[in-house]
């Protein structure tokens, strides 16, 4: 883990990072979506720092999902004094799933369903930041993205992520710095789709993560899911690919 000195270099560092790159796309600020959780804490603090709380929009998007998690994400607003829109997609998201469902003439998979929620979220987001000549700022982590604990085209699209190559205890730590709220950091982190944590979900410990992240080894049993993971979720980490031919070439020289 990176020490607390160093990390505190980091976060003034980032604190630039996203003042140069929002003063680059010419665009107003940032819209965050707000689960109430470490990481969207975390980052809503860096971006408040960075471009001030009247440029800074957060979403509490509740999807058949525990009140609690709307609670904390008002108390993380309210800590930095941001603005916080409830966009409840629970209707939503149940019209969707039973029409998928008619046209297959059978039900979803229960992981097929659940990626339908973030999916979801972030087309909320898209549309909002739109709107507002605003950027969709990512909030997730290092250790999420390495086992491949992420939903594409959903919690893992983004304009730009200030804490994707940090492990989760230092984005716990770059929290802590920021004042996000003590029960906030405590929480055991949970993606909010569902009654088990993380770590319950996925077999493995986030320690376990960042211990084979910084060494490239932790115990037998977790190394062999953490590697599995990592090699099924890769397509995750890559840029989509495409067909290439001379008539790209254009575009690789802009």
């Amino acid at each position: 883990m990176i020490e607390e000195k160093e990390l505190r270099k980091h976060v003034q560092k980032i604190i630039l990072w996203i003042q140069e790159y929002v003063k680059k796309t010419n665009t107003n600020g940032v819209v965050i979506g707000n689960s109430g959780g470490k990481d969207s804490a975390t980052v809503i603090a860096l971006a408040t720092k960075a471009l001030g709380k009247e440029h800074v929009l957060t979403v509490g998007m509740p999807c058949q999902s525990k009140s609690k998690d709307l609670e904390d994400a008002k108390l993380v607003a309210k800590t930095f004094g941001v603005k916080i829109l409830e966009v409840n997609l629970t209707d939503t998201y149940e019209k969707l799933e039973k029409e998928i469902n008619n046209k297959l003439n059978k039900n979803l998979s229960l992981e097929a369903k659940i990626n339908i929620k973030p999916r979801l979220r972030m087309a909320t987001l898209y549309a909002i930041a739109q709107d507002y000549n605003y950027l969709v700022m990512g909030t997730g982590n290092l250790c999420e993205a390495m086992v491949g604990y992420t939903t594409k085209w959903g919690d893992n699209a983004s304009d730009l992520n200030p804490i994707a190559n940090f492990t989760v205890e230092e984005v716990l730590k770059i929290g802590e710095i920021l004042g996000v709220p003590e029960q906030i950091i405590k929480k055991a982190p949970s993606d909010g789709l569902g009654d088990k944590t993380d770590e319950q979900k996925m077999g493995i410990t986030y320690k376990e993560i960042a211990e084979y992240i910084e060494t490239g080894n932790t115990n037998k049993d977790s190394m062999k899911i953490i590697e599995e993971k990592c090699m099924k979720s890769k397509h995750k980490r890559e840029k989509v690919p495409t067909y290439d031919f001379k008539r790209m070439n254009y575009l690789k020289e802009k």
